[in-house]
């Protein structure tokens, strides 16, 4: 993950006290019989204190990269601008502003704060990560409340880029979550019973060159804990994809000690030059079982059914690009490419409870039909085979498909994702308009 050096994991690190929050920090907080958050006015409004009844600060607080925070991705990578590059080893995060400061010690600006006792609100002005003291072409926003021993955040990105070049879907940190080092389990479901008090896994440390790992949290959160199950919870209603891990040396650390616990809810979205994106997310400083209780109150009961009446409902293209910003109606994706493609967020369903899915769309192309594939759980890919074809209508008027799934014989079990290739190859203008896809 981007907020290491590659010389961080050869560090070995000494016993430490266990301090409470940074150093120089500008408080706003908020309290109630459980819980107590502080976000740092110093540090762009981003959450440095997090306890449960008066214990311990949770959060890390090593460098500015650290924290709970708002971290965004886009192209061109590397990014440079105002003269300045990235280092070697930050060439491939591109386009990053984060909301507490630099890699150089510089601090987000913040340019609004309110705390009434009941919500907290902070605007930034976030900077680039791997540049030194350069603000990004856009703000962030967040509003923090507390609801029983839950930290419940709504978050705002606000794009002004002067670049309005369409760059690819990145996979964006919903939020970046650093917890101290007594926190060294990384714990999730990742099962296929969702909700059904199954046993929860414990994540794998990373065998590969990325320090952390990915995992489908199935029932929609994830948390760092220390043995005794006890820990910080992230509770992301609706967004099931999770990466995170933990580096250094597991001990009781200060919020300034190296080591560190991570977290992210992921989604892979394309942030146009001008879009407005919101997500919400929950903080749980508790027991594994608070936790799951806590994430269990936003089950969704329906199946999956995205309407794109404003925004993109987090599908992303591959091999193509979508008209861009303002979402109005409908999604409208160009098809003069070769192999386009369009993927729904990770998500979860059983083959039998879904046996259709329904597509509202519009098509110029000369293709004659479409397929739509289907990710197993468990599955890294979309298995080649694991696909319907059906025919299409090409007269730029919106029509309703049904396609059966059910009727394949490779359609059982539990589902992850959707994949909707809308034809092979197209020619100029040519495209599909689609408003809604659900079971």
């Amino acid at each position: 993950m981007r907020r290491f050096s590659p010389w961080f994991l050869l560090m070995l690190l000494g016993p430490s006290v266990c301090a409470q929050v940074p150093d120089n920090a500008e408080m706003s907080t908020l309290k109630n019989t459980s819980v107590k958050v502080g976000i740092d006015l110093n540090r762009g409004g981003a959450i440095v204190f997090l306890s449960r009844n008066g214990g311990d600060n949770l959060i890390n607080n090593f460098d500015l990269g650290r924290q709970v925070q708002l971290s965004f991705f886009s192209g061109p990578s590397p990014y440079s601008t105002k003269g300045q590059s990235p280092a070697k080893h930050w060439e491939h995060i591109g386009w990053n502003p984060i909301q507490a400061g630099d890699d150089y010690g510089n601090a987000s600006e913040v340019l609004a704060h309110r705390n009434d006792g009941k919500t907290i609100y902070v605007k930034t002005k976030p900077l680039h990560w791997p540049l030194n003291n350069v603000p990004a072409h856009c703000t962030y926003e967040s509003w923090l409340r507390l609801d029983k021993t839950a930290v419940v955040v709504r978050a705002r990105l606000n794009n002004n880029r002067t670049d309005d070049s369409k760059y690819p879907a990145r996979l964006q940190e919903l939020p970046a979550v650093y917890a101290n080092a007594g926190f060294s389990r990384v714990v999730s479901y990742t099962g296929s019973r969702p909700f059904e008090n199954a046993d929860v896994t414990e994540i794998p440390k990373s065998k590969g060159k990325h320090p952390w790992s990915f995992w489908q949290g199935t029932e929609c959160w994830s948390a760092l804990l220390d043995h005794n199950d006890f820990g910080l919870g992230l509770v992301t209603p609706c967004r099931m994809y999770f990466t995170g891990g933990f580096a250094g040396t597991p001990a009781r650390g200060d919020t300034h000690a190296n080591s560190t616990g991570y977290l992210s809810s992921q989604r892979f979205e394309t942030l146009d030059h001008n879009i407005t994106y919101n997500f919400r997310y929950e903080l749980v400083p508790g027991t594994l079982e608070e936790i799951r209780t806590r994430a269990a109150m936003h089950r969704q009961e329906e199946l999956p059914a995205w309407i794109f009446r404003e925004d993109r409902q987090g599908w992303h293209c591959v091999n193509t690009k979508d008209n861009g910003w303002p979402i109005s109606d409908s999604l409208d994706v160009n098809l003069d490419a070769e192999d386009p493609q369009i993927l729904s967020p990770f998500t979860f369903w059983n083959a039998k409870n879904a046996p259709t899915v329904t597509i509202d769309c519009a098509w110029k192309t000369d293709s004659r039909s479409a397929v739509l594939y289907w990710q197993r759980h468990g599955a890294t890919t979309i298995a080649p085979n694991d696909f319907v074809r059906f025919p299409i209508k090409s007269d730029g008027r919106f029509h309703r498909y049904e396609i059966k799934l059910s009727e394949s014989a490779r359609y059982r079990g539990a589902m992850i994702r959707l994949r909707f290739d809308p034809g092979e190859q197209g020619g100029a203008g040519d495209f599909v308009r689609i408003r809604s896809v659900r079971f």
